[in-house]
């Protein structure tokens, strides 16, 4: 079926994309009248998120789309919009808002932020079999299916996805064996049900003082963390010259361009590595390693906080960290290109047992936040570097506070770390759930 937007030509739909993004900025900034009524409702974060999904939705532009010639012949293409942003805008946006900051004090965090990490990924990995068990009351041919067709065995690709990343939702679906013709419908699960959480989560940062003052949080790190990085901006602060601005561009996209170097030998090293292990268990849980994603985050990362002890850091005064969020707003806008809010309808079935799962996550978090007393913060990152990973995780961490993308980040390089053993914990679950 030919489904081609009205646009394809990325060069214009990135011109949407960015008018969309100064429609918002030009709004929220507006100080009278309906509009800061509206902000205090609904973030501007999530507007940047909403307001390409609507263009997509609407059919004007497409992540991807379906050609069919006069003669018949099917051609599948795709915008590149995300990838750039990803690989490119990400990273550097990752070494801008870390060349500043206190690597002592996002450790003086403390233990809550993992805490929240960790009861995130439990949550994912209780929420599948329970999620089962609640449909297959309802419509038990929803989570039915035999051999490579059995519905757990593609919902493991959804754990591996929600607990680590595209390399360990690969490796779900290499370890299981699910039928490849229906693993789409998989992955449409999981870009509807993350993202639809992922508006949730940026809905409730505009909400966070009223959240905060609920869960009786102390946010007393968080907000000593800020201030420091404030502080620290403020005295450094100066009007930028086009010399200041060459050499933080030379500073971001130097270093992305030595993480993709390190990259292109780390991860073919590591997955030869990988693929000599003799236990297919124990080789599958490594398959990350394997990943150039994985390690390009992880080397502009380093390479940041490396040079956030040397004079680079002084370059925040001239809005380092302004750029880094920049670019992060233009990668949310591709994420939210992403969105087609027509999907949702699609497949019920499978849509109610993502949707099912993801609550079941939401809720262990917000009882374990109460119980902590942890601020939305840590329960807001610590979920989406389980859902989202390395590319949406610093996107809610940096909407907080630009400083506090590197939290992100941290948490979000757990998530490699354990995604594929905690998918395989929660895939053996959900087998039983299927069976009972």
């Amino acid at each position: 079926m030919d489904n081609t937007p009205i646009f394809t030509d990325d060069t214009i739909v990135f011109g949407l994309l960015m008018l969309a993004l100064g429609f918002v900025f030009i709004t929220e900034s507006i100080q009278t009248g309906f509009w800061p009524k509206f902000y205090k409702i609904v973030p501007g974060l999530f507007m940047a998120y909403m307001l390409p999904a609507v263009l997509t939705t609407t059919g004007l532009i497409s992540p991807e789309w379906t050609t069919v010639s006069e003669t018949g012949v099917i051609t599948e293409h795709s915008s590149s919009l995300y990838y750039v942003a990803s690989r490119y805008l990400l990273p550097a946006a990752l070494v801008l808002m870390t060349l500043s900051i206190d690597l002592k004090a996002v450790f003086n965090l403390g233990w809550k932020a993992l805490v929240m990490f960790f009861t995130g990924t439990l949550g994912i990995v209780i929420g599948g079999p329970i999620a089962i068990l609640l449909i297959a009351s309802v419509s038990p041919s929803t989570v039915g299916g035999i051999g490579p067709d059995a519905v757990w065995r593609g919902l493991s690709t959804l754990a591996g996805s929600w607990i680590g990343g595209g390399a360990n939702q690969t490796a779900m679906l290499e370890i299981y064996g699910y039928n490849q013709a229906k693993y789409g419908g998989m992955v449409f699960v999981d870009i509807v049900v993350a993202n639809i959480w992922m508006a949730v989560i940026l809905i409730g940062i505009g909400k966070r003082n009223r959240i905060n003052k609920w869960l009786k949080a102390d946010t007393s790190s968080i907000e000593e963390l800020k201030e420091k990085m404030s502080t620290f901006s403020e005295k450094v602060k100066r009007n930028p010259s086009l010399t200041d601005i060459m050499i933080i561009c030379a500073i971001a996209f130097g270093t992305v361009s030595i993480a993709h170097l390190s990259a292109s030998y780390l991860a073919p090293f590591f997955e030869t590595l990988v693929s000599g292990i003799t236990s297919a268990t124990t080789r599958n849980i490594f398959t990350f390693l394997g990943s150039k994603f994985f390690w390009m985050i992880s080397v502009s990362t380093l390479i940041a906080i490396l040079l956030s002890n040397t004079k680079a850091k002084n370059y925040e005064g001239a809005g380092a960290s302004k750029f880094g969020s920049v670019f992060i707003y233009i990668l949310v806008a591709s994420i939210g290109m992403k969105m087609d809010l027509t999907m949702i309808f699609d497949n019920m079935g499978l849509i109610a047992i993502g949707v099912v799962w993801m609550t079941i996550h939401a809720l262990l978090l917000i009882v374990i936040a109460k119980i902590i007393k942890a601020p939305y913060f840590f329960l807001a990152v610590g979920s989406q570097a389980n859902v989202g990973g390395a590319a949406s995780a610093p996107i809610v961490a940096s909407a907080f506070h630009p400083s506090l993308a590197t939290v992100g980040v941290l948490l979000a390089v757990f998530g490699y770390a354990v995604g594929t053993i905690a998918a395989i914990g929660c895939t053996i679950l959900m087998e039983l759930a299927s069976i009972s």
